[in-house]
Protein backbone atom coordinates (compact mmCIF):
# COMPACT_ATOMS: atom_id res chain seq x y z
CA UNK A 1 0.00 0.00 0.00
CA UNK A 2 1.29 3.53 -0.82
CA UNK A 3 2.36 5.85 2.37
CA UNK A 4 0.24 8.37 3.96
CA UNK A 5 0.99 11.79 2.57
CA UNK A 6 1.55 13.93 5.15
CA UNK A 7 -0.46 15.66 7.68
CA UNK A 8 1.17 18.75 7.47
CA UNK A 9 0.44 20.38 4.33
CA UNK A 10 -0.71 19.14 0.61
CA UNK A 11 2.46 17.15 -1.11
CA UNK A 12 4.01 17.55 -4.05
CA UNK A 13 5.66 16.65 -6.74
CA UNK A 14 5.11 13.25 -8.57
CA UNK A 15 4.60 11.88 -5.26
CA UNK A 16 1.34 14.05 -4.20
CA UNK A 17 0.76 14.37 -8.22
CA UNK A 18 0.09 9.87 -7.98
CA UNK A 19 -1.46 10.31 -4.35
CA UNK A 20 -3.99 13.04 -5.84
CA UNK A 21 -4.52 10.59 -9.28
CA UNK A 22 -5.66 8.00 -7.08
CA UNK A 23 -7.84 10.02 -5.42
CA UNK A 24 -9.69 11.01 -8.44
CA UNK A 25 -9.60 7.21 -9.31
CA UNK A 26 -11.17 6.74 -6.06
CA UNK A 27 -13.51 9.02 -6.53
CA UNK A 28 -14.71 7.86 -10.00
CA UNK A 29 -15.34 4.08 -8.71
CA UNK A 30 -17.24 5.04 -5.61
CA UNK A 31 -19.84 7.84 -7.53
CA UNK A 32 -19.94 5.16 -10.37
CA UNK A 33 -21.08 2.33 -7.54
CA UNK A 34 -23.14 3.93 -4.72
CA UNK A 35 -24.06 7.70 -6.94
CA UNK A 36 -23.27 10.92 -5.86
CA UNK A 37 -25.43 11.40 -3.05
CA UNK A 38 -24.22 8.57 -1.25
CA UNK A 39 -20.57 8.64 -2.07
CA UNK A 40 -18.72 9.79 1.10
CA UNK A 41 -15.49 11.17 1.45
CA UNK A 42 -14.95 8.45 4.23
CA UNK A 43 -15.34 5.78 1.75
CA UNK A 44 -13.12 7.63 -1.26
CA UNK A 45 -10.47 7.85 1.02
CA UNK A 46 -10.46 4.70 1.95
CA UNK A 47 -11.02 3.21 -1.18
CA UNK A 48 -7.82 5.64 -1.97
CA UNK A 49 -6.09 3.88 0.79
CA UNK A 50 -5.48 6.82 3.01
CA UNK A 51 -7.54 8.50 5.94
CA UNK A 52 -10.24 11.53 4.94
CA UNK A 53 -7.79 14.04 7.17
CA UNK A 54 -5.37 13.53 4.48
CA UNK A 55 -7.70 13.89 1.23
CA UNK A 56 -8.37 16.87 2.53
CA UNK A 57 -4.97 18.31 1.92
CA UNK A 58 -6.20 17.55 -1.74
CA UNK A 59 -9.83 18.66 -1.96
CA UNK A 60 -11.71 20.99 0.13
CA UNK A 61 -14.82 19.25 -0.10
CA UNK A 62 -17.02 16.34 -1.66
CA UNK A 63 -18.06 18.40 -4.24
CA UNK A 64 -15.01 20.10 -5.81
CA UNK A 65 -13.33 16.54 -5.43
CA UNK A 66 -16.09 15.15 -7.69
CA UNK A 67 -16.36 18.54 -10.41
CA UNK A 68 -12.14 17.68 -10.62
CA UNK A 69 -13.00 14.13 -11.10
CA UNK A 70 -15.45 14.61 -14.27
CA UNK A 71 -12.91 17.44 -16.06
CA UNK A 72 -10.04 14.94 -15.51
CA UNK A 73 -12.10 12.13 -17.62
CA UNK A 74 -13.17 14.77 -20.08
CA UNK A 75 -9.71 15.23 -20.27
CA UNK A 76 -9.02 12.29 -20.97
CA UNK A 77 -11.47 11.86 -23.56
CA UNK A 78 -11.87 14.34 -25.86
CA UNK A 79 -8.06 13.28 -27.26
CA UNK A 80 -9.05 9.90 -27.22
CA UNK A 81 -11.53 10.90 -29.35
CA UNK A 82 -10.24 13.08 -31.15
CA UNK A 83 -7.05 10.80 -31.94
CA UNK A 84 -9.20 8.01 -32.96
CA UNK A 85 -11.23 10.24 -36.11
CA UNK A 86 -7.57 11.53 -37.00
CA UNK A 87 -6.85 8.13 -37.62
CA UNK A 88 -9.06 7.37 -40.64
CA UNK A 89 -10.33 9.06 -43.72
CA UNK A 90 -14.12 9.53 -45.03
CA UNK A 91 -16.94 10.90 -42.50
CA UNK A 92 -18.15 7.60 -42.28
CA UNK A 93 -15.24 5.92 -41.11
CA UNK A 94 -14.55 8.87 -38.73
CA UNK A 95 -18.10 8.05 -37.27
CA UNK A 96 -17.26 4.56 -37.36
CA UNK A 97 -14.35 5.37 -35.40
CA UNK A 98 -16.29 7.72 -33.12
CA UNK A 99 -18.48 4.38 -32.17
CA UNK A 100 -14.97 2.28 -31.45
CA UNK A 101 -13.52 4.58 -29.50
CA UNK A 102 -16.96 4.64 -27.50
CA UNK A 103 -16.30 1.29 -26.97
CA UNK A 104 -12.93 1.08 -26.55
CA UNK A 105 -13.02 3.65 -23.55
CA UNK A 106 -15.68 1.82 -21.75
CA UNK A 107 -14.13 -1.41 -22.02
CA UNK A 108 -11.32 0.19 -20.56
CA UNK A 109 -12.59 1.42 -17.71
CA UNK A 110 -16.23 0.72 -16.67
CA UNK A 111 -16.84 3.21 -14.29
CA UNK A 112 -16.72 6.20 -16.26
CA UNK A 113 -20.27 5.82 -18.15
CA UNK A 114 -21.86 5.22 -14.39
CA UNK A 115 -20.00 8.27 -13.58
CA UNK A 116 -21.29 10.22 -15.55
CA UNK A 117 -24.92 9.64 -15.31
CA UNK A 118 -25.06 9.21 -11.87
CA UNK A 119 -23.86 13.08 -11.42
CA UNK A 120 -26.59 13.70 -14.48
CA UNK A 121 -29.23 12.16 -12.97
CA UNK A 122 -28.67 13.46 -9.24
CA UNK A 123 -28.30 16.84 -10.96
CA UNK A 124 -26.39 18.06 -7.76
CA UNK A 125 -26.84 21.51 -7.73
CA UNK A 126 -23.61 22.06 -5.77
CA UNK A 127 -21.66 20.79 -8.63
CA UNK A 128 -23.12 23.80 -11.16
CA UNK A 129 -22.00 21.36 -13.95
CA UNK A 130 -24.07 23.23 -16.09
CA UNK A 131 -21.22 25.41 -16.23
CA UNK A 132 -18.88 23.36 -17.06
CA UNK A 133 -18.08 23.59 -21.33
CA UNK A 134 -15.33 21.00 -21.24
CA UNK A 135 -17.54 17.94 -20.35
CA UNK A 136 -17.08 14.20 -21.62
CA UNK A 137 -20.47 14.83 -23.48
CA UNK A 138 -19.70 17.79 -25.51
CA UNK A 139 -16.23 16.35 -25.79
CA UNK A 140 -17.52 13.83 -27.89
CA UNK A 141 -20.33 16.43 -29.46
CA UNK A 142 -17.85 18.57 -30.25
CA UNK A 143 -16.52 15.42 -32.49
CA UNK A 144 -18.84 14.77 -34.51
CA UNK A 145 -20.25 17.93 -34.83
CA UNK A 146 -17.12 18.45 -36.90
CA UNK A 147 -17.58 15.15 -38.69
CA UNK A 148 -20.68 16.32 -39.83
CA UNK A 149 -19.65 19.67 -40.75
CA UNK A 150 -16.81 17.27 -43.30
CA UNK A 151 -20.08 15.61 -44.47
CA UNK A 152 -21.81 19.29 -45.24
CA UNK A 153 -18.95 20.81 -47.04
CA UNK A 154 -18.47 17.79 -49.11
CA UNK A 155 -21.92 17.46 -49.92
CA UNK A 156 -22.73 14.25 -49.19
CA UNK A 157 -25.03 15.03 -46.32
CA UNK A 158 -28.73 14.18 -47.29
CA UNK A 159 -30.78 17.33 -48.52
CA UNK A 160 -33.59 16.63 -45.98
CA UNK A 161 -30.80 16.73 -43.07
CA UNK A 162 -29.19 19.78 -41.98
CA UNK A 163 -25.88 19.66 -39.39
CA UNK A 164 -28.14 20.53 -35.85
CA UNK A 165 -30.53 17.94 -36.93
CA UNK A 166 -27.99 15.05 -38.14
CA UNK A 167 -25.53 15.93 -34.97
CA UNK A 168 -28.75 15.78 -32.61
CA UNK A 169 -29.50 12.49 -34.22
CA UNK A 170 -25.79 10.62 -33.32
CA UNK A 171 -26.30 12.73 -29.84
CA UNK A 172 -29.18 10.74 -29.38
CA UNK A 173 -27.17 7.27 -30.10
CA UNK A 174 -24.36 7.79 -28.71
CA UNK A 175 -26.62 8.74 -25.76
CA UNK A 176 -28.84 5.43 -25.66
CA UNK A 177 -25.52 3.28 -26.14
CA UNK A 178 -24.10 4.83 -22.84
CA UNK A 179 -27.36 4.20 -21.05
CA UNK A 180 -27.69 0.56 -22.90
CA UNK A 181 -23.60 0.07 -21.69
CA UNK A 182 -24.86 0.05 -17.72
CA UNK A 183 -26.78 -3.06 -17.53
CA UNK A 184 -25.87 -4.83 -21.30
CA UNK A 185 -23.54 -7.82 -20.87
CA UNK A 186 -20.35 -7.19 -23.06
CA UNK A 187 -21.46 -9.51 -25.86
CA UNK A 188 -24.38 -7.82 -26.17
CA UNK A 189 -23.18 -3.85 -26.16
CA UNK A 190 -20.44 -4.94 -28.82
CA UNK A 191 -23.47 -6.61 -30.92
CA UNK A 192 -25.48 -3.05 -30.56
CA UNK A 193 -22.20 -1.35 -31.45
CA UNK A 194 -21.67 -3.32 -34.32
CA UNK A 195 -25.78 -2.92 -35.67
CA UNK A 196 -25.73 0.85 -35.10
CA UNK A 197 -22.68 1.14 -37.34
CA UNK A 198 -24.49 -0.59 -40.19
CA UNK A 199 -27.37 1.81 -39.09
CA UNK A 200 -25.29 4.56 -39.62
CA UNK A 201 -24.04 3.06 -42.86
CA UNK A 202 -27.36 2.45 -44.69
CA UNK A 203 -26.66 -1.47 -44.32
CA UNK A 204 -29.61 -1.91 -41.26
CA UNK A 205 -32.05 -3.05 -44.47
CA UNK A 206 -31.81 -5.51 -47.22
CA UNK A 207 -32.47 -2.77 -49.35
CA UNK A 208 -32.64 -5.39 -52.46
CA UNK A 209 -35.23 -7.41 -50.31
CA UNK A 210 -37.51 -4.39 -49.48
CA UNK A 211 -37.55 -3.33 -53.50
CA UNK A 212 -38.54 -6.98 -54.01
CA UNK A 213 -41.57 -6.60 -51.96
Amino acid sequence: MASTPSLLGRPVGSRGDQTRQRILEATLHCVAEVGYARATIREIARAAGMTSGSLYHYFPNKAELVKETFRDVARQTSPRFTAAVESVDGVLDKLMAVLDEVARMIRDNPDVVPFDRAIRVESAADLHLAEESDTIVAAVRTVVAEILREADAQGILGSQVDIQAATNAIDVLLMGLYDHALTAPANTFHTTVHALKLLIRGMFFDQARIASL
